[in-house]
């Protein structure tokens, strides 16, 4: 049998698989037309500066004060749903529930909440109504950047910029966008 240098075996292996951004292996692409809910996704890196879009307004009397503790009644996270919050921000928006394919691959994502009017390129002033079509001008997650998003719902309301611990442990998710008034209560 003819051995083959152990460097060449390395190289082969590293030319034949392939990864996506995040470091992990690609598998088999077959199913990348099949879609996951927001929910059904690990969101592990969905946290951000603080930075909020240009014209997005604060609140003028919001449910919930900067600064104040909330608890969070809904899962756009593992393991959000019942985590104690802080709020970090409070804005007078429209929401949207969204439906994109992520530009860095992988499966559709459905009912991605939320997006604001603001983080939405050329919107216009009036709020989209459902099943309009807009770009995508924020990267709360990888791969949401640019891509075309199908509006899902519409809602008029106070969103919240929170932190917050993930009720099973782990590192305090800072500045997550963004957290409807309905889906706080107080502690």
């Amino acid at each position: 049998m003819k051995k083959i240098p152990l460097l060449l075996c390395i190289a082969t292996l590293v030319t034949l698989t392939a990864c996506n951004e995040d470091g992990t292996i690609k598998g088999d692409q077959t199913d990348m037309n099949e879609t996951s809910t927001h929910d059904d996704m690990d969101h592990s890196g969905h946290s951000s500066s603080g930075d909020v879009p240009e014209g997005l307004q604060e609140a003028e009397e919001p449910r919930f004060q900067v600064g104040s503790d909330a608890v969070i009644q809904t899962d756009h996270m593992e393991d959000m749903n019942g985590a104690q919050a802080t709020i970090s921000g409070a804005y007078d928006t429209t929401v949207y529930a969204i439906s994109y394919q992520p530009t860095n691959g992988g499966e559709k994502i459905t009912h991605h909440k939320w997006v604001v009017h603001e983080e939405l390129d050329y919107a216009g002033a009036e709020p989209l109504e459902t099943g309009d079509k807009a770009i995508i001008d924020t990267d709360h997650m990888a791969g949401m950047n640019g891509t075309e998003a199908t509006i899902e719902s519409t809602e008029q309301t106070t969103v919240y910029m929170v932190d917050f611990t993930p009720v099973s442990g782990g590192d305090r998710i800072m500045n997550h966008k963004w957290v409807t008034e309905d889906e706080l209560r107080t502690p």
